[in-house]
């Protein structure tokens, strides 16, 4: 019994509360090693979150840096520029009075740089604006900038849809008058990226009417429309009081929103403007994308090209409106806009709205200006003769042009054989086809 006693006692503490005591210093023990293990975490995780903080503020500052250097805008040097080329210089006392200073958006492409070059050419202001995109080839836009550069031209490089720069434009000139033709041309292509068109023909549309309602003075706005706002109306020739609420196209789309948001601005903020509907404008400089351009390319490569006819076999056909004579509209437009007659945004009567149809009169089939090309290139085509799929395109368009004729003084005086053989004449210079050969001294 008493072996027994001592091996029990053996397995007693000798000291009373010795085994709690122990295992409450290994508890305390173990929690210290927990709360140790914590706080070290804890300060890990702070250090991990000040250097993520500190990674992401260099970065934002690195990106907003970089942008603000790699910014093709701003600085006194180019606001000297802006004011160089914004200043009129028609002398004092000249038969077509005082000069205007004008913006012109789309400043690069096919109708703004004739425009543009056509108001520096009367002494006029001009600043101009474009995004060069890639929608086609942007050499050809800057081929044209260096072109406008020449001719004493500044245009911006920049966003329609950027309300800072637009601010800053006006800020750093007064622009009496605004020649908006920058958009997303193009019927087909809608199809493909519809996005753009809204970008460009109604957001950045919004966006130019804010920054001009918001102008002190408030320029008068001139701004290109499109025949292709007739849609389905099979009334000819078209006119200014048909009904344009059945577009074919998104394109189309895009361009009677426009109109209906002109409107608006006019209305509620005594903004000028003057809509002109452009009926397919060609010539030298013009956009690759066009069919006479594309037909011109194709059969000097001696590719096939594609002729679009309606149903029955109908040709199709268009009221081609040589680029001078659309320029002369635009510039006639502009003389007679009329004041806008709102205050920082505040209207305080009203102001001009108008709308013109801008074209040749003349319509002409597609397969007759095939043959023209084919006699002025001395190449024939090898013509692939289609349906036309239904991609919003229209078998005609024929302008009415009487309300221009009256108020604008509007009269085209160039037809389609002399507008291509210009046209010709100034692709074969422009890509260095048969230079010095007998066809092309013969044009």
């Amino acid at each position: 019994m008493r072996v027994v006693a001592e091996e029990e006692e053996d397995m007693l503490p000798s000291t009373p509360g010795k085994v709690k005591i122990e295992r409450a210093g290994a508890m305390t023990r173990q929690l210290h090693r927990c709360f140790a293990s914590t706080g070290t975490m804890f300060l890990w995780a702070l250090f991990l979150v000040a250097m993520t903080a500190t990674y992401l503020s260099f970065h934002s500052f690195v990106d907003t840096s970089s942008r603000y250097f790699a910014a093709s805008w701003g600085g006194l040097h180019w606001e000297r520029q802006i004011r160089a080329s914004a200043s009129p210089r028609r002398p004092p006392g000249s038969a077509e009075g005082a000069g205007l200073s004008v913006l012109v958006t789309g400043a690069a492409g096919f109708v703004g740089t004739h425009c543009s070059l056509a108001l520096r050419k009367r002494g006029d202001g001009v600043v101009g604006i474009d995004n060069f995109n890639k929608y086609y080839d942007p050499s050809l836009k800057k081929a044209r900038r260096a072109l406008l550069a020449s001719h004493g031209v500044f245009v911006v490089e920049g966003d329609i849809n950027d309300g800072r720069l637009l601010t800053k434009l006006f800020d750093v000139v007064p622009f009496t008058h605004v020649l908006h033709l920058a958009a997303q041309a193009g019927v087909r292509y809608a199809m493909e990226n519809p996005a753009s068109y809204v970008h460009s023909n109604i957001a950045g549309l919004v966006s130019l009417l804010e920054a001009c309602k918001e102008a002190d003075p408030q320029p008068a706005v001139v701004w290109a429309s499109s025949s292709s706002v007739y849609g389905l109306n099979d009334a000819v020739p078209f006119s200014e009081a048909h009904r344009t609420d059945r577009p074919a196209s998104l394109y189309a789309a895009t361009k009677k929103a426009g109109e209906e948001i002109t409107h608006t601005y006019n209305h509620i903020y005594g903004l000028s403007v003057t809509g002109l509907r452009f009926f397919t404008v060609y010539g030298p400089w013009g956009r690759p994308d066009m069919a006479y351009f594309s037909f011109t390319r194709n059969i000097l490569q001696g590719k096939p090209i594609t002729v679009y006819r309606g149903r029955d076999h109908v040709d199709l056909a268009r009221d081609f409106t040589y680029i001078d004579d659309i320029v002369r509209g635009c510039l006639a437009s502009l003389d007679t806009a009329g004041r806008s007659t709102g205050t920082g945004g505040r209207k305080r009567g009203p102001a001009p709205y108008r709308i013109f149809n801008l074209g040749n009169t003349a319509p002409v089939t597609v397969p007759t200006l095939v043959s023209i090309l084919e006699r002025y290139l001395r190449v024939n085509a090898k013509r692939n003769v289609v349906e036309m799929p239904g991609n919003g395109d229209v078998p005609f368009t024929h302008a009415n042009i009487s309300l221009a004729r009256e108020q604008l003084g509007y009269k085209p005086t160039t037809s389609l054989e002399m507008g291509l053989k210009k046209f010709v004449r100034w692709y074969l210079s422009y890509y260095g086809y048969n230079r010095g050969t007998q066809a092309f001294n013969n044009l």
